[in-house]
């Protein structure tokens, strides 16, 4: 597994995450994230037991891009309070197909997971089971019938960004889940966790990291 390093001190681990890699284990019994970094880390600093690394938050399998963990709990708790008071920015790029009729714009959604057939869609704000989700969107750029934008979460909801932009009529592109009707099978939807900005755990300034957007198709048209 190739997992390039974007930033690591004593208290954080910041790393590209391949795409189709879960981040956690799951269903699938494959090698996921958190358990081959946990791995690294006791091999590269020689390290005897076991190895603390917090998972803070996650990436859908198939998105690619930054994310951070924690080397100590008292950063984990730290960074979830963060998350918890939305104080962590977390910057998405996505192709997605058309255009938005405006150029920029807040979504506010409800989100209802189908925790059986781990599908989520958009429903009233009465559905008992909704959770609001609210994202901010720019586009950055137009071409070939597809669009660059840039998303800024301001929940942290199950496929939230995928959904928002489908449910807007601008399904991402090569989406197997959200966007079917337009995706062929094997396509690597384009979707990336492009930037993380921070309050140090511990040395409390402001830590940017940023991951490079893929260099292929359809990423490479801009």
């Amino acid at each position: 597994m190739d997992v390039p390093i974007l930033y690591e001190d004593n208290h954080l681990l910041v790393v590209q995450k391949p795409v189709n890699i879960p981040v956690q284990g799951d269903n699938s019994g494959d090698k996921d994230l958190l358990t081959y970094l946990k791995e690294d880390i006791k091999y590269r600093y020689q390290k005897p037991g076991n190895v603390y690394l917090g998972l803070v938050h996650r990436l859908d399998r198939p998105v690619g891009g930054a994310i951070v963990f924690a080397k100590t709990s008292k950063a984990a708790s730290r960074l979830s309070d963060q998350i918890r008071r939305n104080a962590m920015d977390r910057t998405y790029y996505a192709v997605v197909h058309g255009r938005p009729k405006q150029s920029s714009n807040r979504l506010v959604d409800y989100l209802y997971k189908n925790r059986q057939k781990n599908m989520v869609s958009i429903v009233s704000k009465n559905h008992k089971e909704a959770k609001k989700a609210v994202l901010d969107y720019t586009v950055i750029a137009s071409k070939d019938g597809l669009s660059l934008v840039s998303v800024q979460l301001q929940t942290g909801r199950p496929h939230q960004i995928r959904v928002q932009l489908a449910g807007m009529g601008t399904p991402i592109w090569g989406d197997q889940k959200y966007g079917q009707q337009y995706s062929q099978v094997g396509q690597q939807i384009a979707l990336w966790a492009q930037s993380l900005t921070l309050e140090h755990p511990v040395k409390k300034t402001i830590l940017t990291v940023e991951s490079p957007l893929p260099t292929t198709y359809p990423w490479d048209i801009w």
